[in-house]
């Protein structure tokens, strides 16, 4: 229950609208439902976390929150930047640089599903702030590594910890904001990791193309730019990390686990540093689950409940499917399987193209730069650069003396067109924010996959080097659906399944960055077309698909009032 102790005239406007919603729910429509009836003074915890306000609690929470998605960039795409200049040390094959491309997400797809049922079990910073720092210290020993192996299996590893907060974070974020703020305050998070991986290239072309050298002949190796510029992508991992020892867990969890005091605690901090005044005065005394949020009869398994019993490893399992299978029931079934499909479409093209961008920008940039006046298509400096790659390996092997030559620094272009898509990334987070509301996701996501796949279906036509890269740009930008997806997959599903939800069908999605970078690496260098057409295609066809995504509304269901109630697709 939440009784109120001197209401301000705001949120006693807002109880009186939610009693009038419920009485209206019981007193109309098809008679299917019939809630408990609200005494004098009660109120839910939407209502709740309205009289905390919208302040500085909510701009920290944006920006680490931001800060965080960033970091699973900066950690998986990173790699891209480094596999050009780090032949001299590893003397990758494409195929292993397919491999060492997709081995990140590998690691967050293993994981995706232990992560969610622990943040839906156990909490959501109790999942993201230890993966975060593990991630970094990973990262740190990876920038050591000397040969494949041992790069891809600590790869594999970071990726493991990257997962924890990658999906983890939307159901955090959302819970400390009201229905009215939750996919702004997400898009919010993700305009600041679109500045993020802005930052990226400018990172890149910082520490890539120095001089410098530290040889460690104790570890058998020299310490060179592309090194220390891995150690830079984790960065943000770390500051995040060590952030969340003052951020804390997230109350509508906590509400969910039967302690409503911690969660009322909670609030009236956020409350004294929203407003400034003291917590004490914070106008709500108990909180109420909201309708859409199960009862407390329904609360998760933890695995400390579980750790009692004959095989805590098999009962683990038994409640992560547990936690699982609501999502594939008759009531959620289709939407679970929708957006994962979706999820998988625009991971295929966002980063398994990407993990080949720099490369293929790179390789234009050179051509263009022996052949300043001639029209040719992308594909053809594709592939004769695979071909004077292949000429020269032959070479070397049949001539112990020629020495060849190794290309440690990237092209000024190959930053300036990176930096250009991330610019575009952060314009049309900050667009998108504004309008999400108004215009309604489906629409956004149609728009936005529709269009950039036409993109990657034309570029393969065109004979200007210089235009088909900025299609190429244009393709890629499809990752801005992977945060509208994310924003109405958090509101489509109940608190108790939220985290779950989003892991689900991001491990999906990194599912498909798997697939597209090791596809793309198959493709490119001998049928670049095909992999441009299949990448277009995809997303026109995961664009349509977004239309068949409606709000669940099972029949003879618990509906929240209008107010609290899931936000369909449209946005209303």
């Amino acid at each position: 229950m939440c009784e109120f102790k001197n209401k301000p005239e705001s949120v006693t406007r807002g109880a009186e609208k939610s009693k009038l919603t419920v009485s209206t729910v019981e007193g109309g429509g098809n008679g299917t439902f019939t809630p408990t009836p609200l005494s004098k003074g009660t109120e839910y915890y939407e209502t709740a976390l309205e009289a905390t306000t919208f302040g500085k609690f909510n701009y920290l929470l944006i920006l680490i929150s931001g800060l965080i998605l960033a970091n699973v960039l900066l950690e998986t795409l990173g790699i891209s930047f480094v596999l050009p200049v780090s032949q001299c040390d590893l003397n990758l094959s494409v195929q292993e640089q397919g491999i060492m491309s997709a081995i990140g997400f590998a690691g967050i797809i293993s994981s995706s599903h232990l992560w969610g049922f622990l943040a839906d079990t156990t909490g959501r910073r109790s999942v993201i702030r230890p993966t975060l720092l593990v991630g970094f210290l990973i990262t740190v020993v990876s920038s050591f590594s000397t040969n494949f192996w041992t790069l891809v299996i600590l790869r594999y590893l970071n990726g493991i910890c990257v997962s924890g907060g990658s999906a983890t974070i939307y159901a955090y974020l959302g819970e400390f904001h009201t229905q009215k703020n939750r996919s702004r305050a997400i898009m919010g998070s993700a305009f600041i990791f679109g500045v993020g991986a802005m930052l990226m290239p400018a990172i890149a072309w910082i520490f890539i193309n120095q001089e410098w050298r530290l040889p460690l002949p104790f570890l058998g190796l020299t310490y060179k730019p592309w090194r220390l510029f891995m150690v830079v992508c984790g960065l943000p991992g770390l500051l995040c990390g060590l952030s969340l020892f003052k951020i804390p867990e997230s109350p509508k969890f906590l509400l969910s686990l039967g302690q409503e005091e911690k969660c009322v605690e909670i609030l009236q901090k956020i409350y004294s540093i929203n407003t400034g005044k003291a917590k004490e005065e914070f106008p709500i005394a108990h909180v109420q689950e909201d309708l859409d949020s199960g009862s407390n009869n329904n609360k998760p398994q933890t695995p400390a409940d579980l750790s009692g019993r004959s095989n805590p490893i098999l009962n683990v399992l038994k409640s992560m499917w547990t936690q699982t299978q609501p999502l594939f029931n008759r009531q959620y079934a289709r939407t679970t399987i929708l957006i994962c499909t979706i999820q998988f479409f625009i991971f295929c093209t966002s980063n398994g193209m990407y993990m080949w961008f720099p490369s293929i920008l790179n390789s234009v940039a050179e051509f263009m730069n022996e052949n300043p006046n001639n029209r040719t298509y992308i594909c053809e400096v594709v592939y004769a650069k695979q071909k004077a790659t292949m000429e020269l390996e032959m070479a070397l092997k049949q001539d112990a003396n020629l020495v060849g030559e190794c290309n440690e620094k990237l092209e000024i272009s190959t930053y300036q067109h990176s930096l250009t898509l991330e610019v575009l990334y952060a314009v049309g987070f900050a667009l998108i924010g504004g309008i999400i509301n108004k215009v309604g996701k489906r629409l956004i996501l149609f728009v936005c996959l529709a269009v950039c796949g036409a993109c990657g279906v034309v570029l393969i036509f065109v004979d200007q080097p210089m235009i088909a890269i900025y299609l190429y740009v244009v393709l890629l930008l499809c990752g801005l659906g992977i945060n509208v997806l994310s924003a109405a997959t958090v509101e489509l599903y109940p608190t108790r399944l939220r985290a779950m939800a989003v892991c689900i069908s991001l491990m999906m999605g990194r599912l498909g960055s798997v697939a597209g970078a090791n596809i793309v690496g198959a493709l490119i260098t001998n049928h670049c077309d095909s992999a441009f057409i299949a990448s277009g295609v995809s997303l026109i066809v995961a664009g349509f698909l977004g239309f068949l995504i409606v709000k669940n509304n099972k029949k003879g269901q618990t509906e929240a009032p209008r107010r609290l109630s899931l936000v369909s697709m449209t946005g209303n």
